[in-house]
């Protein structure tokens, strides 16, 4: 176990397998939470995101749920060194088994950073747990927007981050779980390089209507983080020394 710095002087507890990287931190940071909400993240693996979250001080209450005992104990490691109040919550569960993780719309936000690569493809782990983060079950989008539709409030918002390849794929099944697609960023690794993810925002019984946010580039043509990239990375930055 090893710990890595998310926000300000909040760490995070991480393995070999269990780990974080720069989707986590640009989708915690997309997903930002407004004041008093109740945030659920889905799959959360070592805790990075909700730890990001809970760090920000607006959420009322932060809950990462995870199939993975493993990787609960390390989240549970940096809930138990969070110095702020209140402190995230974890629960091992299946987000199939969603009524285990709260009633009906117990939260106003809901975030995941789910496995990326479709059923059958490319090669698979050896590493079961590095599988299960990694790859696709039959269900696995259906089973997410499901429960984050049962999770969340009617006009609560579901934000998760995916490849470009899967978004045809990502809409279709948020539509089906009356989650409508309201907001859409590419995120490209510099300006004349396609996306290799993108981040997207559904709201739980909206209105049709999605707005495309301007791409977001992370490095310049000489390989340089961008202004974008370095301001959200200045939240990981201890205070001390901005």
């Amino acid at each position: 176990m090893e710990w890595i710095p998310v926000y300000d002087e909040i760490q995070a507890a991480v393995s070999d397998t269990h780990r974080f990287g720069t989707d986590a931190i640009l989708l915690s940071h997309f997903a930002a939470p407004s004041a008093g909400e109740r945030v659920c993240e889905l799959g959360t693996g070592c805790g990075a995101i909700a730890l990001r979250l809970a760090a920000t001080g607006k959420p009322a209450a932060v809950h990462g749920v995870d199939i993975q005992p493993e990787a609960i104990a390390l989240a549970q490691a940096g809930a138990d060194a969070f110095p702020r109040r209140p402190r995230p919550t974890f629960q091992v569960a299946d987000w199939r088994q969603y009524r285990e993780i709260g009633a009906a719309g117990s939260f106003r936000r809901v975030v995941c950073n789910p496995p990326y690569f479709p059923p059958h493809s490319g090669g698979v782990s050896r590493d079961p747990a590095a599988e299960l983060a990694r790859h696709e079950r039959e269900d696995t989008l259906d089973s997410l927007c499901e429960a984050a539709s049962w999770l969340v409030q009617s006009g609560g918002s579901f934000c998760l981050c995916h490849r470009p390849e899967r978004l045809a794929a990502v809409l279709a099944a948020l539509t089906r779980h009356k989650l409508e697609p309201k907001r859409l960023q590419p995120v490209q690794k510099q300006a004349d390089t396609p996306p290799w993810l993108f981040l997207l925002e559904a709201r739980r019984d909206g209105k049709a209507g999605l707005s495309w946010l301007p791409p977001l580039v992370l490095y310049t043509a000489d390989g340089q983080p961008s202004a974008a990239m370095k301001e959200i990375y200045r939240e990981i930055i201890p205070s001390e020394s901005r």
